[in-house]
């Protein structure tokens, strides 16, 4: 279930959230950088895990999600995993989970065909997320941006366009 501007373990919402920075409207759920503090695991309290989805390298994903706050996987990273060919096999809605905890982060197409999904990301070099594809039971974005998992894990940015907030995920 979504849930919109509400204050949820640390994080806080637009309304609550200080002047500074970007202002992103509903539904986005802001977070404190508190959330990203220096854990076991770099900003997580527990390891990424091993053999990820899609043939995702954990060493990388490590680097970036765990220890990293400005970086990216290379564009189009995603393309050189069976991700795409994946999801055309699925048919349907995928769900896209913290490399960490496991939790469901985001869940696509929805709201959108499957090729606009696929063709917006190869637009834009990494997997593009919209509003109605984010958990945000699970998932919050700090005043720069910077889009992370409520447990530490480096996501991505979100990178708003004319068409509204877009969220560039590293897979």
């Amino acid at each position: 279930t979504n849930v919109h501007q509400v204050t949820m373990g640390g994080a806080t919402s637009r309304a609550a959230s200080s002047a500074a920075g970007p202002r992103f409207g509903p539904p986005v759920v802001m977070g404190e950088e508190s959330i990203m503090s220096r854990k076991k695991y770099g900003t997580s309290a527990v390891p990424v895990q091993r053999n990820l989805r899609w043939g995702c390298d954990s060493s990388l994903a490590d680097r970036i999600c765990n220890h990293n706050r400005h970086y990216a996987e290379h564009s189009g990273y995603w393309l050189k995993t069976t991700f795409a060919d994946d999801a055309k096999l699925a048919g349907g809605e995928l769900t896209f989970y913290d490399s960490n905890t496991g939790k469901a982060l985001f869940w696509a197409p929805r709201g959108r065909s499957l090729d606009a999904f696929l063709k917006e990301s190869r637009s834009h070099g990494w997997p593009s997320f919209r509003d109605a594809e984010v958990n945000w039971e699970f998932v919050r974005v700090l005043q720069d941006g910077e889009t992370v998992s409520v447990d530490g894990t480096h996501l991505g940015h979100n990178l708003p366009d004319r068409s509204g907030n877009r969220y560039c995920i590293n897979l």
